[in-house]
């Protein structure tokens, strides 16, 4: 039986350079659960080392946890790839970092911090995050297609790291699983903004960076239990699996 599920897709931990540093493991999941999300997903820029221990973190909870990462392709568009499993995401980390260029400037950029399910810090990502691959668009998107991964193109509506701010327009045929809009603008609101893009599913997420701003867009989809399969399903609106508009 179908039923609605509380989704936030693009959360940040600390390992995010611009992320506060309160947004470790065991507290980001006691924030989720106080908002009454069912399902989130960790998307820190570029990295994912803190996805496991989230992941553990909610073992014994209600919350599902999708592993995903924040990649900014050459043209810095920033694109969500989300997964099913962690190897899809070592996989896809292996890929980023191989064309992830630079070490981060810590007082420049914040540290980033690897803390694990018990609060205790593992250490630190000395890659420059914030920073862009030297992968093409295209090319993020068939690396996260080849490892059966979810792409979803990031904030299209804002004026920087978007793929309408960086290329001026969504091509058609690029394939996006779906396009995701600020709580700002509101799925309701960005179809009327953006008629072009009808044939895409939409959805809103926090992109939070800190603990109060997770939960305040939340997607609410029609699925049978929150897991990426459903979630898959939905997007392509199968066996009445939908976003909630």
């Amino acid at each position: 039986m179908l039923r609605e599920f509380r989704c936030d897709l693009h959360v940040h931990t600390c390992l995010s350079p611009c992320a506060d540093l309160d947004m470790y493991p065991r507290a980001l999941i006691d924030k989720s659960i106080a908002a009454r999300l069912d399902m989130i997903a960790i998307c820190d820029h570029n990295a994912s080392e803190n996805v496991p221990y989230v992941m553990k973190a909610a073992a014994h909870t209600a919350l599902t946890v999708l592993p995903g990462m924040e990649i900014a392709s050459s043209e810095e568009v920033h694109l969500l790839a989300l997964f099913e499993t962690l190897d899809g995401l070592r996989k896809i980390q292996e890929v980023v970092y191989s064309h992830l260029d630079g070490k981060n400037e810590e007082k420049a950029f914040g540290p980033q911090v690897v803390v694990n399910e018990s609060d205790e810090v593992e250490g630190y990502n000395e890659k420059l995050l914030i920073g862009a691959t030297s992968l093409s668009l295209r090319e993020v998107l068939d690396a996260i297609h080849s490892l059966q991964g979810l792409a979803i193109a990031s904030h299209i509506d804002r004026e920087s790291f978007s793929v309408i701010s960086q290329l001026g327009f969504i091509d058609p045929s690029m394939p996006f699983d779906a396009l995701e809009v600020t709580a700002g603008l509101g799925i309701a609101a960005a179809r009327i903004r953006f008629p072009e893009l009808a044939s895409f599913p939409l959805l809103t997420a926090s992109d939070a960076h800190f603990p109060d701003d997770i939960g305040k867009a939340v997607t609410v989809m029609h699925l049978e239990r929150a897991s990426f399969q459903e979630l898959r399903k939905a997007l392509r609106r199968e066996g009445g699996r939908r976003i909630g508009e």
